[in-house]
């Protein structure tokens, strides 16, 4: 089922089923780092004499593996060329001056689910050094339960980061609600048959991410919480209607 992010939350139209978990993907979701992404890319394309390319191809492939990104946007390199082009990109990225800036609510969505007693981790294409650097820059990491790297296994759209996480919480596919900005998330949740949620504020433009069929669109992360707390309450009359 698609839903119009405009009619998100209208009482004509069902809710998604309440999650014991959301699953958050990072960069362009969580954090305004998209931005920054596409530079470093420029810079590293430019550092080893490849071909410039704009910066929309380029933010296109946010969302995957640092190693499959490069791939994506070279097929023509070798394996050892695209790894090249990936260390070229750690180097600038780590060496970064810029502040990480999580989008607007980001902080008080995370506190109020957590204290609702919903579930939070992350699927994200980073390196594990990536993520953890994020997470304690930002001060978000004790709001997370588990996390899950590209580089600890499958990159999106590949479904393991989130059959992995699943499994250490015992729960089905269809408790898990997953949150992300590019249609490699959404693809992701349903390899997983989780419920994807698409977030338009990102790398990956409303048609893009409308053409991998999420079952809602949100257009900022304020609207989240109502929509959880809705499908919440509709769980719990159900379960209190039920003799």
């Amino acid at each position: 089922m698609i839903l119009d992010s405009a009619r998100a939350i209208s009482p004509k139209i069902p809710p998604l089923p309440a999650p014991k978990l959301i699953i958050f993907d990072w960069d362009g979701t969580l954090v305004q780092s998209t931005g920054h992404i596409v530079r470093c890319f420029e810079q590293a394309i430019s550092r080893m004499g490849l071909p410039a390319l704009p910066a929309l191809e380029i933010q296109g492939i946010i969302g995957l593996g640092l190693l499959e990104a490069c791939q994506s946007l070279f097929p023509h390199l070798s394996l050892e060329e695209a790894e090249s082009l990936a260390n070229a990109y750690r180097t600038i990225y780590f060496t970064r001056d810029e502040v990480l800036e999580p989008y607007e609510g980001a902080r008080e969505l995370l506190q109020n689910l957590q204290a609702e007693g919903c579930w939070l981790a992350i699927a994200t294409g980073k390196s594990n050094r990536g993520l953890n650097e994020a997470l304690a820059e930002t001060g978000f990491g004790a709001y997370f339960l588990s996390t899950r790297t590209a580089e600890q296994t499958a990159s999106k759209p590949s479904p393991m980061m989130l059959l992995q996480l699943l499994d250490e919480f015992g729960l089905k596919p269809e408790q898990a609600w997953v949150v992300g900005d590019t249609d490699f998330d959404l693809h992701m949740a349903h390899n997983a048959g989780c419920w994807p949620i698409a977030i338009t504020h990102g790398a990956h433009s409303p048609s893009r991410l409308m053409s991998a069929n999420p079952a809602h669109v949100i257009d900022d992360l304020h609207s989240l919480l109502p929509l959880y707390r809705e499908a919440m309450s509709v769980d719990l009359n159900l379960r209190e209607s039920q003799p």
